[in-house]
């Protein structure tokens, strides 16, 4: 059997998708299957999904009736019919170079208690053009699962995409099922878990490529206030899971949040409907700050205008 499996959770992504799967089929590091789910597209990826049903390494296709609602499901169903030990979860709509496995794989030959092997990504637009580079000081490194995650996942995402990533499956079954009402932010939470049962190894090396574009939905996500929402859940999840004390939960949402509130949230009722809520949970103080954000802005808008009247 392959000892690594490679998941394609698609939906709408037709235009990328033969590059995707090609650069999977194309690893330098050979000992793999391919498993490519659909999540009921409406554009042509069943048509280019198909054109690959009878090629040796793609163990399984499955298309999906009806949309599932949840990328984390996807992942969840893609991992259920795995055979290989360790997972690399290929968003449909990246590609990565030949040699990503190849760099990456050697850690959990190395060292037993390597659970999670991640690189570093180039993000790109629409039109191929980069817009920002991921890093690491260190060009390979092996750090402990709780210190990686309490000194420095904790205060950001640094996997900031699944398909830059390599894991256990074993270990996928001893983490709690939260990430999967998730609809955006279960990956963060996700990686957290994974990261503290094992060692973490970093390689320095950019060899994802991570598409960022209109039919993503990382901007609709922020618009529509679900975001914020989550956002919240999050928080109590690690503090359940015993990542955050209380005080620690507090100081991470008001450090994170109000820089992201007014600005990101396009419909007034939707924000106000967010304010309520994070007011419930977090009391006055919080709502406050996210008040004071918002009149902030009105007031650089009024100086904008004041300073920089229309002839």
């Amino acid at each position: 059997m392959p000892t690594l499996s490679a998941i394609v959770p698609n939906y709408n992504h037709g235009p990328y998708l033969k590059l995707r799967i090609d650069s999977i089929l194309n690893q330098t590091y050979e000992d793999i299957e391919v498993i490519i789910l659909d999540d009921n597209s409406q554009d042509n990826s069943v048509e280019i999904i198909e054109s690959y049903r009878t090629h040796p390494k793609v163990s399984h296709i499955l298309l999906n009736d009806r949309n599932s609602g949840s990328t984390f499901i996807q992942w969840e169903k893609g991992i259920n019919l795995a055979t290989g030990k360790w997972i690399w979860i290929a968003e449909s709509d990246d590609w990565s170079e030949k040699t990503f496995l190849e760099t990456l794989i050697p850690a959990f030959e190395d060292s037993k208690e390597v659970g999670i092997a991640f690189c570093q990504s180039l993000v790109v637009n629409a039109d191929g053009k980069t817009v920002k580079i991921s890093k690491n000081d260190i060009l390979e490194e092996i750090i402990s699962g709780t210190e990686f995650v309490a000194k420095r996942l904790l205060k950001k995402n640094l996997i900031i995409n699944a398909s830059m990533c390599v894991f256990k499956k074993e270990h996928y079954y001893a983490v709690s099922k939260k990430h999967l009402k998730y609809k955006f932010m279960g990956d963060w939470l996700f990686w957290i878990e994974m990261a503290a049962r094992g060692n973490v190894f970093i390689s320095g090396k950019v060899l994802n490529y991570f598409r960022k574009h209109s039919a993503d939905i990382t901007s609709s996500v922020f618009k529509s206030g679900i975001f914020f929402l989550e956002y919240l859940q999050f928080t109590d999840d690690l503090r359940e899971l015993r990542f955050l004390t209380s005080d620690q939960k507090m100081k991470m949402i008001e450090k994170s949040f109000p820089k992201y509130y007014f600005s990101n949230i396009s419909e007034k009722k939707v924000r106000s409907d967010v304010a309520k809520t994070y007011h419930k949970n977090l009391g006055l103080k919080y709502y406050l700050i996210m008040a004071d954000t918002y009149f902030k802005k009105i007031k650089n808008k009024l100086c904008t205008s004041l300073c920089n009247p229309i002839n």
